[in-house]
């Protein structure tokens, strides 16, 4: 067992309550956006793109507490989309087109990019920007972008950063869960 690895990880967890702040107005926005009945679209690439369809289905149906189903929709679920659009345009422009299709005012779009140089986030995040969709951009240490939201992950090291950010959403499907079933919505 690489007990290196278990202690990098959970000094990053640690410092995960240094994000209190925008984890709350994140939270408070998802609230928002769900009570208005917009919904949340998230995507990403790699792991992160199996992230994100894990993500949308915790809020779909439930995480931990029984409440009403919320609209959530991961961008890289449909790959006959993405292949289409990669191919008739570039792979750069297969989360902004499928925007372009179901991205209304008032959504909330969450973009994975541990390194934060993904073209085809930043085209879609940059996409939604413009026309009013809220952009919450998840990615590593120090990468400082002008979106709505930015949370840093406090690494640079891409698989604890993925280990740490599931930690941080599994959180938001608590704290949405634990949100709905006290309100009774």
């Amino acid at each position: 067992m690489n007990k290196e690895y278990i202690e990098q990880n959970i000094e990053t967890l640690s410092k995960l309550s240094s994000l209190d702040r925008v984890y709350s107005d994140v939270l408070d926005e998802l609230i928002k956006c769900f009570n208005r009945g917009n919904k949340l679209i998230i995507m990403g690439n790699g792991g992160s793109s199996s992230d994100s369809i894990h993500i949308a289905a915790e809020f779909v149906s439930h995480f931990k507490y029984d409440r009403k189903s919320l609209p959530a929709i991961a961008l890289s679920s449909n790959n006959a989309l993405i292949t289409a659009i990669a191919n008739d345009y570039s792979y750069d422009d297969v989360f902004k087109k499928q925007l372009e299709s179901i991205g209304n005012k008032g959504d909330i779009i969450i973009g994975i990019t541990t390194s934060g140089k993904s073209k085809n986030i930043i085209n879609a995040l940059d996409y939604s920007k413009k026309n009013e969709i809220k952009t919450i951009l998840i990615t590593g240490n120090n990468i400082h972008m002008d979106y709505d939201y930015v949370i840093n992950i406090p690494s640079n090291d891409t698989s604890i950063i993925q280990n740490a950010y599931m930690v941080l959403l599994h959180m938001l499907c608590l704290d949405i869960d634990l949100y709905y079933n006290e309100h009774r919505n």
